[in-house]
């Protein structure tokens, strides 16, 4: 799951010496609407479609320009949740890799990051997602893992996010590899924990499923 492997090819980089009216085409072909820009080698930022439409000079170079976004990059070797971090916090829906002597290799879309992503987290594999509140003093896997597998289960993926109504709570997103959860709810509930919500799938192994409509349930967004 490291970035250099989800890499896309079919996204060139622009050089400084290219004007705008090249770098909105290119963005059109591909249906894009911010491209990287490499000198020599070197990552010098993004520039969206937006940037350009404001500068307002077809024929300006890209060099001219005030990039954006110039710390919006991943060494190769970093893991895909690291390139969904980085996009986060630059507010772009593209990321750059870079290896650890800061060459440019190439770059991350978003679409590409969460399709790993949800991979990643099991969202695909038929199965229930059950979501438990407790306080971070008493989360423990270990004992979350034995109370489930008593129940002929076994956890998929987790997901644990801060509770934004308190900060000494958590939420742990289970993603399970049974459909029926009434029996395995009943165990947990014994045990002294708190389910505050659950998603219980139709046993149906040939149904389409969305994969981003699932990633984003999964993750409670």
């Amino acid at each position: 799951m490291q970035a250099y492997d989800f890499i896309n090819n079919l996204i060139p980089p622009l050089k400084v010496t290219d004007n705008a009216k090249k770098a909105l085409a290119w963005m059109e072909e591909i249906r894009i609407n911010v491209l990287p820009v490499v000198d020599d080698g070197e990552f010098k930022g993004l520039v969206t479609d937006d940037l350009i439409y404001t500068v307002n000079n077809p024929n300006l170079e890209i060099g001219k320009m005030e990039t954006e976004s110039l710390a919006c990059f991943v060494y190769q070797d970093k893991h895909i949740y690291d390139v969904l971090r980085v996009a986060s916090e630059h507010h772009s829906n593209m990321v750059a890799v870079l290896d650890r002597d800061l060459r440019y290799l190439g770059v991350i879309t978003m679409e590409d990051a969460i399709a790993a992503f949800t991979d990643s987290l099991s969202i695909q594999a038929q199965g229930a997602v059950v979501v438990l509140s407790m306080f971070m003093t008493d989360y423990s896997m270990y004992e979350i893992s034995r109370v489930i597998e008593s129940e002929n289960a076994k956890i998929l993926s987790s997901f644990i996010t801060v509770d934004p109504l308190d900060d000494s709570k958590i939420k742990v997103t289970l993603k399970l590899d049974k459909v029926e959860l009434r029996h395995i709810k009943a165990t947990l509930e014994r045990f002294g924990y708190r389910i505050i919500d659950h998603y219980q799938e139709e046993n149906e192994p040939d149904r389409e499923q969305d994969r981003i409509g699932n990633l984003l349930r999964f993750l409670d967004i």
